[in-house]
């Protein structure tokens, strides 16, 4: 699906990844499920691309319903992966807390899993290599994607600001739909290791430059949302995270 110039998006509402395209070639932003591959290389023949245009694989975590692919794309395509640091072993592992998870509606809950279930999500393949990023580098990918550092969900979460789509991918730093309640707008993500961190780092995205009014923000879970970035850590604290 395409969003907007040099902006597309695989998935849906449930678990979403994000494809910039540039001249330069094609940068991904997290890896869905692994039944996901499908619908990237559709979506890449749509665009006019082939997976040998994709430059580089960006993940905001390490959680598995983020890693999907992203072992696939690296071993059999030579892709490199980033990943911050903090999560960089989570990445490799799959290790990391275990967290509360909160208010639960059955019906939501038992579609996340129904979709992850259809999109192989029982059969995480961890990564073997990948390149550490730290906050604030701007990475020499398409789009010139900068990682934002977003601790919280988890301690190596990150914001990816691509300015040329006028878009931030923030993973799992917030959701505009709960995968427990089925829950839409935008608020705090579940399974998030330090609730209280995740909030005050939303703060972090009106620091960005060159945001503008209607930027698009891109959740691992939930609709894209477009707005002003500087109200989103108060939405997210008038709802309750």
């Amino acid at each position: 699906m395409k969003l907007g110039p040099h902006l597309h998006r695989i998935g849906n509402d449930v678990v979403a990844v994000y494809l910039i395209d540039t001249d330069d070639g094609v940068t991904v932003i997290d890896a869905g499920l692994p039944g996901h591959w499908t619908e990237l290389l559709a979506e890449l023949a749509a665009m006019g691309r082939t997976v040998d245009d994709v430059r580089g694989l960006v993940l905001t975590h390490g959680d598995s319903d983020h890693l999907g692919f992203a072992e696939r794309l690296r071993r059999e395509h030579g892709v490199p992966v980033f990943v911050h640091a903090a999560d960089a072993e989570r990445a490799r592992t799959g290790e990391k807390p275990k967290t509360p998870m909160g208010r639960v509606r059955l019906g939501a809950l038992l579609g996340f899993l129904g979709y992850a279930v259809r999109k192989s999500g029982w059969r995480t393949t961890y990564l073997s290599e990948v390149v550490e990023v730290a906050d604030g580098e701007v990475l020499a990918l398409p789009g010139a994607p900068r990682v934002l550092s977003m601790p919280g969900h988890s301690p190596g979460s990150i914001a990816v600001h691509v300015p040329v789509a006028d878009a931030v991918c923030v993973g799992d730093a917030l959701t505009t739909r709960s995968v427990l309640t089925g829950r839409t707008g935008v608020q705090a993500a579940p399974f998030t290791d330090d609730p209280a961190l995740a909030v005050e780092s939303l703060g972090r995205l009106a620091t960005l430059p060159g945001l503008g009014s209607e930027t698009w923000l891109l959740p691992g879970h939930g609709a894209p949302w477009r707005g002003d970035l500087t109200t989103v850590q108060d939405e997210v604290r008038r709802a309750g995270g």
